[in-house]
This record gives structure tokens, C-alpha cells and sequence, in this order.
């Protein structure tokens, strides 16, 4: 160890340990960027602006997913670079978890709302 690496571990402000940090701006940009993409929806359903529900409900997870990726890019400094890209394996693999476990779960929804007998049904059966 260096006497500079050494002076700046002493007075405790450099802390090189490999991960990106944001700087005041990245920050900033990062918040301005959640607070558009939160109220744009918010406006969306307070003044019907879209002819529909479903149209309404469908832009609304669109910008809900670009949000998770303005946090996961400005607050948690994710990229393919940080960490050797092991936070990105990481993030890929939890997304692909949770597409199984919820399309699974709407598959099981579906099918069991399908083949349910009424209840209607069952009030004859004695």
C-alpha cells in the first residue's frame, strides 16, 4: 500500500470498493425522471384521457416498467459493467423467476376458473 492510498484510507473519505456510486446529478436526474413517470399515469386516470380501461391499465405498466428501470439504473447503479456483470445475471435471472412464477399463477387461475363447477351446479346435487 502506497502512502496516497494509505493517506486517503486514513481520513476515511475514499472508499474505492468497486461499485459505481451516482454522483448529485445522476441522482437528481433519477428522481425528476420517477416523479414524470408517476404523475404522467396519475393524469392519465384522473382526466380519462384514453378511451378505455384496458388501454388505460396497459400504458400504465408500460411506464411502471420504465420506471423500475430508471431506479434500477440512477438509484441501485446497475449496468453490464458493474460487478463484472454479476448484478445483471443476477437481475436477469430474479426477472425470469418471477415471469414463471406469475405466469404460472395466472395459468393455474385460469384453468381452475375454467373447469369449476358453478355453484349453481351443485345446489341440484344430493
Amino acid at each position: 500500500m502506497n502512502t496516497d492510498t494509505h493517506a486517503a484510507h486514513a481520513d476515511g473519505h475514499h472508499h474505492d470498493d468497486g461499485h459505481a456510486h451516482g454522483t448529485f446529478s445522476t441522482y437528481m436526474l433519477g428522481f425528476v425522471l420517477s416523479v414524470v413517470l408517476t404523475a404522467i399515469p396519475f393524469w392519465l386516470v384522473m382526466s380519462g384521457a384514453l378511451p378505455s380501461k384496458q388501454i388505460t391499465a396497459l400504458v400504465i405498466m408500460a411506464f411502471a416498467v420504465v420506471q423500475i428501470v430508471v431506479h434500477m439504473i440512477y438509484f441501485l447503479h446497475m449496468s453490464p459493467k458493474s460487478e463484472n456483470g454479476w448484478s445483471m445475471m443476477a437481475l436477469i435471472f430474479t426477472i425470469v423467476m418471477v415471469a414463471i412464477a406469475l405466469s404460472g399463477s395466472l395459468w393455474v387461475m385460469n384453468h381452475l376458473n375454467s373447469n369449476m363447477m358453478p355453484i349453481h351446479e351443485m345446489t341440484g346435487m344430493k
